[in-house]
């Protein structure tokens, strides 16, 4: 193609890439019969024009050029851009060149946005997400740069799906150090946050006849939602002040089960030992399998963390865990340790779902652990969790006078029992959304005494000046 026109009488030098973006709607014009040609010519350069692929402002070629592109004569162009000229879709200066008219208004793709926002809320209380602005940047980027400089070309193939040798090795010193688990590299699956992990255990529990698995009540709603995608259902199973209850649990006929023990979602209890001793007695007696769910186990601010169930008895649980809240929810990047009869299984699973989790994420992430970045991320997430929570329990006590809080031990969240001066749940939720604040009751995750006013207050993500001035408004809109 010949023509060098630009965008707009202003210059826009994007005119031509514009043009050559359109280029292929008007190939059919050569291969019409020639009594055609003229209308295939005019009704290929509307479409072009109505689909926005030459939006307006666009210089067309020349007629001399485009005749000679198309193959076509120069008299034919001329009479496609003067019919199109006269319908408003094209305009003529003249000596200036023809150019797409603003009559029409095409209606431009736009890609959509579906990532979860709260927007227009003066306070977001909504528990699941960190503070975004205390990813590591700089160290992050040093240590891309050192893996792009290291990397050999080979290790750019296809990896093995498990994951990278050397992460998993990191992985597995780590988790060990922190975590109290079990960790053997070989049974460490890199994957895309617990989601996967989830959905992957699914897939495996599914194929070996499985159909129902039990999950915490109230617990998170995604757990459903996930073994749905995999064909299984799911059994609520209530919980008591010492974690799952392993009487329902027996009843209830399943050899899988979903927990949180290291800190439950949403309730903020920390399973007893009696209780962790429970549940794998349950799993021995019906040869079934604990998942365990360490959302966020390290993140502990009075006493030492828990240590993960998975310690005790690794051939019974399957534990997963991710850096959505100690780095980014946004890198996708977590892991999954099987128990050994489960672990071939798993490994073949993944590698039909995705091949492998990327290379370049998994050494990088490989080097920031081994370099001890990790661990100071994690530090620098517990002074300022630490501190975001007690800011919290102030101001609760401060603006609602006899709230009872709980689950502060640990996590991202708190539980908090407002007096019932504040009730129904109903209306406070419905006032507190109406002057700006995103808040929810307890009882939204499951089932829940109707007693009152809980909330499940989510902090992490918010600056200790934002948590005080939305416990504020709240007070104020429920007054």
């Amino acid at each position: 193609m010949t023509s060098s026109g630009t965008n707009s009488a202003e210059g826009d030098p994007s005119g031509s890439v514009a043009w050559a973006a359109a280029w292929e709607l008007l190939l059919p014009v050569a291969d019409a019969p020639p009594r055609a040609r003229g209308r295939t010519l005019q009704a290929a350069l509307r479409e072009a024009i109505r689909r926005g692929r030459l939006a307006r402002g666009t210089r067309l070629p020349s007629s001399r050029e485009l005749a000679a592109d198309l193959g076509v004569s120069r008299g034919l162009v001329t009479e496609a851009y003067e019919q199109l000229t006269a319908e408003g879709y094209l305009r003529s200066d003249r000596g200036a060149g023809t150019w797409v008219g603003a009559a029409v208004r095409a209606a431009l793709p736009r890609a959509r946005d579906l990532a979860p926002r709260s927007p227009g809320t003066r306070a977001d209380f909504v528990s699941g997400t960190p503070d975004l602005s205390l990813f590591p940047r700089a160290a992050w980027a040093a240590a891309q740069r050192g893996v792009l400089a290291e990397l050999p070309h080979q290790a750019l193939g296809y990896p093995d799906p498990r994951g990278l040798p050397r992460l998993r090795t990191a992985l597995a010193e780590l988790l060990a150090r922190r975590r109290g688990v079990v960790a053997d590299p070989e049974r460490i699956v890199v994957v895309s946050g617990v989601a996967q992990a989830t959905t992957l255990l699914g897939f495996v529990l599914h194929a070996r006849g499985v159909r129902l698995v039990g999950v915490e009540d109230p617990g998170s709603p995604e757990h459903g939602t996930l073994y749905a995608a995999a064909g299984l259902g799911t059994v609520p199973l209530p919980l008591d002040e010492e974690g799952l209850a392993v009487g329902p649990l027996r009843e209830a006929g399943v050899r899988a089960v979903v927990t949180t023990p290291a800190h439950q979602f949403p309730s903020g209890i920390a399973y007893s030992a009696r209780r962790r001793a429970e549940l794998l007695d349950w799993a021995r007696s019906v040869d079934g399998l604990i998942v365990e769910d360490d959302y966020d186990g390290d993140f502990r601010y009075d006493r030492a963390p828990v240590g993960a169930l998975q310690g005790l008895d690794p051939e019974r649980v399957a534990y997963s865990g991710s850096v959505s809240k100690s780095l980014a929810p946004g890198l996708r990047l977590g892991w999954l340790l099987v128990p050994a009869s489960l672990a071939e299984e798993v490994v073949e699973r993944k590698r039909t779902m995705d091949l492998g989790h990327p290379t370049i994420d998994q050494a990088l992430f490989a080097r920031f652990v081994e370099r001890g970045d990790y661990d100071r991320q994690l530090r620098r997430c517990q002074r300022a969790y630490r501190e975001r929570r007690d800011t919290l329990v102030s101001a609760l006590a401060e603006h609602f006078p006899g709230t009872e809080v709980s689950g502060i031990a640990a996590g991202l969240h708190v539980i908090a029992a407002l007096p019932d001066r504040y009730g129904p749940l109903d209306r406070f939720l419905e006032r507190a959304t109406a002057a700006g604040v995103a808040v929810r009751g307890l009882a939204r995750y499951g089932r829940v005494p109707d007693d009152g006013v809980r909330l499940v207050l989510g902090y992490a993500h918010l600056s200790p000046a934002r948590i005080r001035e939305g416990v504020g408004v709240m007070a104020s809109a429920v007054r």
